[in-house]
């Protein structure tokens, strides 16, 4: 049942007066159920409920949170084709699309579990004392990673299951021993409600305190920045638009208590094509990069919004390919209204920009939402007098730079500024003659792929999704993967502590088994 109403831990509440309803993307229409903006009064309660409850779930062991998330997963795929045709309803996703989601959602919480389980994420360190040492004795000092506090969760537009209500944001934070308050995004509020009745279900199941989830809606800005500035508020997740995340951001600075605001805020994930392989390749590396573009309608955030090569014979039989694989892709709708006017808006205006060549754009259905995969084209010249051309146009669109020869290409990667990802695309002699170029790009970007798109997340220890600024606000964490657990926890060293005031972790005899390092020696002895 979508009953619209904010879940403050166990409880429900629906005090205000303010309602927003879900839009349908592909029928354009209004779904039925109207959900309540939550009031100060709400956001205040939630936060209280969930500081209590802090100061519960974060001394639950490794297992108890395991079970929980867990119980999560199962709660999710109990949902069955309920969830499935909520996510289509608010989404205009196919169901092929969500149920691959969907997977992705439940293997995230169970690399979480699997973490926990294992223990040793929590990198245990023990120095023991040396009460003779001279001049001066050593004290005993263990070191370990401890949770935060309360974490805001702001759910993705264009993930509304992976990125969303029980995404990595969630999952990460709930297994590092903090309590989660998820800002429900506007567009999918009835897969919000559901997939948190599912966490609310597996909480209660699994023995969890009043409050380690809670989730509030609002149909505008007001609740997510409330959150942001609220004194219990410990650190903040977001997947969004550069100007969402740093507004979040500069909330959080503005705090007598500055906290840390962990915002992946969309990339423009450069494609270089060095002039060898191209000129050898052209045809599949044109088929690959066709479908990075289009994959989800252009609204992965590792989509490729440029593609920057030397203008060669290669070049020319690259664009043709690619062309000619972008018009045989049927526009489908994105995912709200917001998206569809700023694609519209940020599309048309770079293509009026001066010295931009359109290329191929898809024929226009005059169907509102719909996206619409365009390339262009520009010579390097004219993109480095134009910061406009640096911008995301999140949605099918992809720029190539064309550049007279490689030390403009050089140039090109020298300019971009912080990136999710970029890919390089050469032969093995390309490899080996340019080094350097690689060098530089690896200041640039989180990830560097070698022939290969960017689209497509493995969720696993090594990915890292993020990069430096503007790319994400802290470059040094990843939002995907287990190591994404460590946005949310802070080291905190115990000196001289008596052995029954330590957490397991960090006891004499090694009560749980995992593996720390003691006195410089890695063991689980």
């Amino acid at each position: 049942m979508i009953h619209g109403k904010n879940r403050i831990g166990f409880s429900l509440s629906s005090e205000g007066s303010k309602t927003f309803k879900a839009f349908n993307p592909s029928t354009l229409q209004e779904l039925d159920e109207s959900f309540f903006s939550a009031t100060e009064n709400e956001i205040e309660l939630a936060m209280q409920k969930t500081w209590k409850a802090y100061s519960v779930y974060k001394h639950f062991s490794g297992k108890q949170k395991a079970a929980f998330l867990d119980a999560i997963a199962d709660e999710i795929m109990n949902l069955g084709d309920a969830l499935i045709e909520r996510v289509a309803a608010e989404s205009g996703l196919s169901e092929a699309r969500i149920i691959s989601e969907r997977g992705r959602t439940i293997w995230q919480l169970q690399i979480y579990s699997r973490l926990l389980q294992e223990g040793s994420w929590v990198e245990a360190t023990i120095d023991n004392a040396i009460p003779n040492r001279e001049p001066l004795p050593k004290p005993d000092i263990r070191k370990m990673l401890r949770p935060v506090g309360p974490v805001v969760v702001f759910s993705a537009s264009n993930f509304p299951l992976a990125y969303s209500t029980a995404g990595g944001d969630t999952a990460s934070a709930l297994a590092a021993g903090n309590p989660v308050i998820v800002k429900a995004h506007a567009s999918h509020p009835g897969t919000n409600l559901l997939i948190a009745e599912a966490i609310n279900a597996a909480a209660l199941k699994t023995g969890m305190p009043d409050g380690v989830f809670s989730t509030l809606y609002d149909g505008g800005f007001e609740v997510g920045i409330g959150l942001v500035k609220h004194p219990l508020t410990k650190s903040v997740g977001f997947t969004g638009s550069l100007a969402g995340g740093m507004a979040l951001y500069n909330a959080a600075r503005e705090r007598n208590e500055p906290i840390p605001v962990f915002a992946e805020m969309g990339s423009l994930n450069p494609i270089i094509l060095l002039p060898e392989k191209l000129k050898n390749d052209f045809t599949e590396i044109g088929k690959i990069l066709a479908s990075s573009v289009a994959t989800g309608m252009g609204q992965f955030c590792t989509k490729p919004g440029l593609m920057a090569a030397v203008g060669e014979e290669g070049l020319d039989n690259f664009i043709q390919v690619l062309s000619s694989q972008i018009q045989l892709i049927n526009p489908t709708p994105l995912i709200n209204k917001n998206i569809w006017e700023s694609f519209h808006q940020k599309r048309s205006k770079l293509l009026e920009e001066k010295g931009v060549k359109l290329i191929i754009e898809t024929t226009d259905t005059n169907e509102k939402l719909k996206g619409r995969p365009t390339l262009a084209l520009v010579d390097f010249e004219t993109y480095r007098k134009n910061p406009f051309f640096c911008e995301e146009v999140f949605g099918p669109f992809s720029l190539i730079i064309k550049c007279k020869d490689m030390k403009e290409l050089e140039s090109f990667s020298t300019l971009l500024k912080g990136q999710l990802t970029v890919s390089i695309f050469a032969t093995e002699k390309e490899w080996q003659e340019n080094v350097k170029l690689v060098q530089i790009l690896e200041d640039k970007a989180g990830r560097i792929i070698f022939n290969g798109p960017p689209t497509g997340v493995e969720v696993c220890s090594s990915i890292i999704h993020g990069g430096p600024f503007p790319a994400s606000t802290d470059g040094r964490f990843t939002s995907v993967g287990p190591e994404a657990i460590k946005r949310f926890v802070r080291p905190v060293a115990f000196q001289n502590a008596p052995q029954h005031l330590l957490p397991d972790e960090l006891k004499d005899g090694n009560p749980l088994k995992i593996w720390r390092k003691v006195d410089g020696v890695f063991g689980n002895s």
